[in-house]
């Protein structure tokens, strides 16, 4: 399957994502794309998915055409190598607050010349399809493969200019809790010193070509952003979506 958010990205389409956290049902890939969303990202910083629950999700976005992306626990090989295997359209590194945790993530999942991926190609990332020409096949798949690195923390933002200079990585992605949280202001999303260190990340991803985006748990709570130029979003999570439908119906009949 061919993954296209980077060129949808590249074209200045605003792509909107959300966030499974919980369900580990494959349909849930199906379910999400039914709704309208154009990506997902699997939650397996905080979330307990095992590689099976997250291989058969990623195995039916491929086959029904919708990307599926997963948020990293940590920067090591033989994590980011499996989810790659398994197809992920794209990784989110969390709490990304240095050039050389950006170039980890480049190195073990992308393939040479731009890392140093691991080549077995005989895998659910291929379709378990004969690859002809396995030089062509690299160099598409490092150009799809959407890398993300969230910035949650001032020491990220402070850092951001350089990280997003790292050929490869693709987006700047915020984390709204953890960032107030390590500001010493929790929650306060209108709070100035964070809406400015949201600008500046804003603003390093166009000097440096690249994309930016955010996580909010409501609609409204995104346009802003959206307005200023973020175009790759997640509106909340399968929970939270489900948990906000589920209160507004049971409210009107209590």
């Amino acid at each position: 399957m061919k993954n296209d958010l980077k060129a949808r990205l590249k074209n200045g389409e605003h792509v909107l994502g959300t966030m499974v956290n919980l369900v580990e049902n494959p349909e849930i890939a199906k379910i999400i794309k039914v709704c309208g969303f154009d990506y997902f990202i699997i939650d397996c910083e905080h979330g307990c998915f095992d590689y099976g629950a997250v291989a058969g999700i990623l195995a039916m976005a491929r086959e029904i055409g919708i990307c599926g992306m997963v948020r990293i626990p940590e920067v090591k090989r033989e994590v980011i190598l499996k989810y790659m295997e398994m197809g992920a359209g794209g990784l989110m590194l969390p709490n990304a607050e240095s050039v050389e945790q950006a170039e980890e993530l480049m190195e073990h999942s992308k393939y040479h010349p731009l890392g140093n991926r691991g080549v077995s190609l005989l895998r659910p990332a291929t379709g378990f399809e004969k690859i002809d020409n396995a030089a062509a096949y690299m160099q598409k798949t490092n150009q799809e493969t959407v890398l993300i690195v969230q910035v949650e923390s001032p020491k990220a933002v402070q850092n951001i200019d350089e990280i997003l200079a790292v050929e490869g990585i693709d987006a700047a992605f915020i984390g709204p809790n953890d960032l107030t949280q390590s500001m010493g202001i929790l929650g306060q999303y209108e709070h100035p010193d964070y809406i400015a260190a949201v600008d500046h990340v804003i603003a390093m991803a166009k000097k440096n070509q690249k994309f930016s985006g955010i996580q909010t748990m409501s609609a409204p709570g995104l346009e802003p952003w959206i307005a200023k130029g973020m175009t790759l979003n997640l509106w909340g999570s399968e929970v939270v979506i489900m948990m906000n439908a589920a209160k507004e119906g049971v409210a009107k009949f209590k």
